[in-house]
């Protein structure tokens, strides 16, 4: 984001500070930690809406494909069966269409199209071979006030295909009738125990009045048709995997709206399975629970996404829900797609690691932006933290690519452990503390850490800008941070220390805890110390002694200290800090680098 330069006027200086730096290079836990690469594919061949299995692996661990084949959307048109729904009854001319009243049974593999109303019956698919069961929903309104309008409970695969230009309705009772008290199934309005894909060009409305909307105890995929689902507890539930993609005739769309979760995995037995991935498609969560869910991995490499959990990010959690935007037990990676998450809980959560490695995503939350228990990379893509607690939060973070805009009101990075201790509005993790013009010494920690080497980092946070409870280390990379105004917290906090080797460093902030880098580094810093704390909007100008502008801030809070740090600086050589002016040059979130000055005032120099 480009601003113009502002002129203002700069307090005396209480303190000027320069850091040479010195050789040789630390490398800060950069061996032991660097982003994995992220893949997923997939691929359409031509039918009425075609996909084939996909198999989505990176660092983090690989995923069973899906049961998806391009042979199971051919099939002779002039082959299907009719079935007639009329009311409280239906007709057919197959012996495999079974009609006892108002419960259709589908008996035998094959493709059968249905139309018309059930006012209070049942679509049930009972078929022993391991063929593939078409359900072509062709105008069809099917209402049950006992059960689950359409059952699957036995079929090598089931199909659900919405006919071009159809729409459709299914609709559920709000308390199930079952047979005897062992019995708990079905629990869906769509419910089936074999895999299942939905796909088409129609529409289909599903009201699950009991609980869940669309269910799968083995995999779920959809690829295709404009799905509605309103459901008192997940909207999308498959047991292995649910998989959102496209086909090359059909992008679908699931607007939901869930009491529950939004679209979710169950298999907690096979580390293959139990994932959530989308690759195409646009989906509209808006949940009590958690927007998606996976019991292992989390995967987002394309689509549309907008998700609001718990009334978003000035919404409540409640106790004993779990109101997060995407979760992921194993991990959460994003490769490409458009991400927009407003969550009461974090955006985007795992228990295990997080990567982000392309997309745009924009993500609000109550509590933090961004959660790993174990290790956050960021590759690639454009993350913006509009609004968190704490934007990044891990026990680990590198970043070596990619556009993140954070922004926090507690801190905006940090590195704590990885636990979840922080809570909605609950106390950040500790940092180290310099006092005032602190000059740390360094101590790569290879477990906890921040590494910056590459990418562009803005922070504004309320609390700590960087904040590590073991070492930051920069070695490459543009970052600037806009950090507190008060005294009891820094721009930049680490326990061990920090130092920068490469790239830029621009930290702005209040003057009680301020941080610079360790005398180590083998880049040179300065620390800028005001006598008293500077508006918002005082451009800060370092100048060389043949008048080049090295770098230029101006800050958007109040401050009484700057760090900077940029290739630029030269050991031994003298700089002068002026004041307002204009800047002339290629301005990114306040910073300007190199440039001309003019209408400045000198307010002291310095010397390498």
């Amino acid at each position: 984001m480009r601003r113009p330069a502002r002129l203002t006027a700069l307090a005396p200086l209480l303190a000027l500070a320069l850091v040479a730096g010195c050789s040789p290079t630390s490398t800060a836990g950069t061996s032991t930690e660097s982003p994995g690469p992220t893949s997923s594919t997939s691929s359409t061949s031509s039918a009425e809406t075609e996909t084939v299995a996909t198999t989505v692996a990176d660092a983090t661990g690989d995923v069973a494909a899906d049961h998806d084949e391009a042979s199971d959307y051919e099939w002779d048109t002039s082959a299907e069966v009719a079935v007639s729904l009329d009311g409280d009854t239906a007709s057919s001319d197959s012996a495999a269409v079974v009609v006892d009243g108002s419960t259709v049974t589908i008996t035998a593999s094959g493709a059968y199209r249905l139309s018309g109303e059930l006012t209070d019956g049942q679509v049930v698919v009972d078929s022993a071979d391991d063929g593939v069961v078409r359900l072509v929903f062709d105008g069809v309104d099917i209402a049950s006030s006992t059960s689950a309008p359409v059952v699957i409970t036995d079929a090598g695969k089931a199909m659900i295909v919405l006919a071009e230009g159809s729409t459709n309705s299914v609709s559920d009772a709000d308390t199930y009738v079952y047979p005897d008290s062992a019995t708990d199934e079905p629990d869906g309005a769509i419910f089936s125990t074999a895999d299942l894909t939905i796909t088409g060009t129609g529409a289909l409305t599903v009201d699950a009045n009991a609980g869940d909307g669309i269910v799968s105890k083995d995999g779920l995929v959809i690829s295709g048709g404009d799905l509605t689902v309103t459901a008192t507890d997940d909207a999308v539930r498959g047991k292995d995997y649910v998989v959102v993609k496209d086909s090359e005739l059909s992008s679908p769309t699931i607007t939901a709206t869930a009491g529950g979760d939004g679209l979710k995995s169950t298999n907690v037995d096979d580390t293959t399975l139990g994932y959530v991935s989308v690759s195409g498609g646009t989906l509209d969560l808006t949940t009590d629970g958690d927007g998606i869910q996976a019991e292992t991995h989390a995967i987002v490499s394309g689509g549309t996404l907008s998700i609001v959990a718990a009334g978003g990010s000035t919404g409540t959690v409640l106790a004993d829900v779990s109101s997060k935007g995407i979760k992921g037990t194993a991990s959460v990676r994003v490769s490409g797609g458009t991400v927009d998450v407003d969550s009461a809980d974090d955006a985007l959560h795992s228990d295990g690691q997080v990567t982000v490695s392309g997309g745009a995503l924009t993500l609000a939350s109550g509590d933090d932006g961004v959660h790993a228990d174990g290790a956050l990379t960021v590759s690639a893509g454009t993350v913006v933290v509009r609004a968190s607690y704490e934007g990044l939060e891990a026990a680990s973070i590198t970043l070596s690519g990619g556009d993140l805009d954070v922004t926090a009101t507690d801190d905006g990075i940090n590195v704590s452990g990885g636990t979840d201790s922080s809570g909605t509005g609950g106390p950040g993790g500790m940092g180290g503390g310099g006092g005032m013009g602190g000059e740390e010494t360094f101590t790569a920690d290879a477990e906890t850490f921040l590494l910056v080497s590459g990418g562009t980092l803005t922070v504004d946070a309320g609390g700590d800008g960087l904040d590590s409870n073991g070492s930051i280390s920069i070695t490459g990379g543009t970052t600037t941070v806009d950090g507190p105004t008060d005294g009891g917290n820094g721009a930049i906090d680490a326990n061990s220390g920090v130092e920068v080797s490469g790239g830029v460093l621009v930290a702005a902030g209040s003057a009680g805890m301020a941080v610079s880098p360790a005398a180590s580094s083998p880049q040179a810093s300065t620390m800028v110390v005001f006598d008293a704390a500077q508006p918002a909007g005082t451009t800060v100008s370092l100048v060389a002694e043949d008048g080049t502008v090295v770098a230029s801030y101006t800050p958007t809070k109040s401050f009484q200290t700057v760090v900077f740090s940029t290739p630029d600086l030269v050991a031994g050589a003298t700089y002068t800090i002026t004041s307002g002016g204009t800047v002339s040059g290629d301005e990114v979130d306040g910073l300007v680098l190199g440039g001309t000055l003019s209408g400045s005032t000198d307010a002291g120099s310095v010397t390498a």
